[in-house]
């Protein structure tokens, strides 16, 4: 084994409370060794661990290692790794004292090659074949401690995110609540999204969490998650989770009519509602926005088909057509003032301008399909708008800028 990987491993054992990896040019390390000193905070002892030749460089359990050495720890981590699953395989009963201590040798060298590859496959199953035998709680968040630090230099790593919901799957089993979990997870993948920009597989792993999450939890999460999309009004990703919170969200309220409880009927229509205007306001506010449009085509057909009757009638087999007729009007009524006011402008207005009235014609081409074609004759003679009209007519030509959810 090179002096290098045992240096590097003697780093990881020095700092367990490492949290994050980065690779750093081998330049920028004078630089980040001044910012250091002249800095408040500096482990003790670290001088023993600047790695002598700068292959290395820790400081406040932030680990850096030089690119110039990347490959060739990475050469002997996996080398090691290697030997050490293949003896460890080569056993026969796992409950020998040899087999345990081979495993934490298994662990221990996946862990290194982990941090250097995240999507070595092999590494992250060997973890999976030793802890699928063991029952303590702390090996499983200490697990989870390893994915953080893994997706602190690789955010968007399939392997990473998806050994993270095998670890939480494990611990589903023996805890009573994930709660807590379930909160650490929010936080995780709105820090990771907040550095690595329309991140898919940690908005991805949030919503898998939704089905782990009781009524109260998704509604929390709802109102949690809200700041955080009114400030990336452009991450689609943000908008599916608040999707599947809702579709959760109204699937157990229909559990609940169907077993003769509707209490909580009325505070689903009330949180439709609320979302419809805060939807719109970030329509008017951010121009041409095609995640808010989409997000409002998904909120808007759930609204056709769930809330157009009274609300003391939400999910009411029985409803009256005329009292359908009534709401659904009115619904239209409302849509078609908000894309109204969202075509209007001159042709030398900005291209957020022109894109905003392609949006909204869009959205209401589409929404004159989701509707009974009597409603929608009505609906095409309320358009007087000629912007519009036009709008409506270059879209219905040359196709919508986005598909249809």
């Amino acid at each position: 084994m090179s002096e290098l990987l045992n240096q590097f491993e003697y780093i990881l054992d020095y700092d367990p409370l490492i949290n994050e990896v980065g690779f750093i040019h081998p330049s920028q390390f004078a630089t980040l060794e001044k910012d250091s000193e002249s800095g408040s905070s500096r482990l003790k002892a670290s001088d023993a661990l600047d790695g002598g030749d700068g292959s290395f460089w820790i400081r406040d359990h932030k680990l850096g290692i030089s690119s110039e050495v990347v490959l060739r720890l990475y050469k002997a981590a996996r080398e090691q790794f290697m030997n050490a699953i293949a003896e460890y395989k080569k056993l026969g009963d796992l409950s020998l004292p040899s087999a345990e201590a081979l495993g934490i040798v298994v662990m221990k060298c996946s862990k290194t090659l982990l941090l250097l590859n995240s999507d070595f496959g092999t590494a992250w199953n060997s973890r999976k074949l030793i802890l699928s035998n063991k029952t303590q709680a702390s090996m499983f968040t200490d697990e989870l401690r390893l994915s953080t630090l893994v997706l602190s230099y690789s955010t968007k790593s399939e392997q990473a995110w998806s050994h993270r919901r095998w670890v939480i799957k494990n611990m589903a089993r023996n805890l009573t609540t994930l709660q807590e979990i379930l909160s650490g997870e929010s936080d995780l993948v709105e820090k990771i999204a907040e550095r690595s920009k329309m991140n898919y597989r940690a908005w991805n792993h949030r919503c898998w969490l939704v089905s782990y999450m009781d009524r109260e939890q998704m509604i929390q999460e709802l109102k949690q998650s809200k700041t955080w999309a009114g400030l990336h009004v452009a991450d689609h990703s943000c908008f599916h989770y608040r999707m599947r919170l809702i579709i959760r969200i109204l699937e157990d309220c229909c559990r609940k009519q169907e077993e003769g409880s509707c209490d909580s009927c009325v505070e689903v229509y009330l949180i439709w509602q609320e979302e419809l205007d805060w939807n719109e306001e970030l329509i008017k506010r951010y121009l041409g926005r095609e995640a808010l449009w989409l997000y409002r085509r998904f909120l808007s057909l759930l609204w056709i088909r769930h809330f157009t009757s009274d609300v003391n009638d939400v999910f009411s087999p029985q409803k009256s057509q005329s009292s359908i007729q009534v709401n659904v009007n009115a619904f239209l009524d409302k849509e078609l003032l908000l894309v109204n006011s969202c075509s209007e402008g001159s042709d030398d207005e900005f291209e957020d301008f022109e894109e905003q009235a392609i949006c909204s014609a869009s959205y209401m081409l589409w929404l004159t399909k989701q509707i009974p074609e009597t409603q929608k004759l009505e609906l095409r003679e309320k358009i007087e708008n000629e912007r519009l009209d036009a709008m409506l007519k270059l879209v219905s030509l040359r196709g919508p800028p986005f598909g249809a959810i």
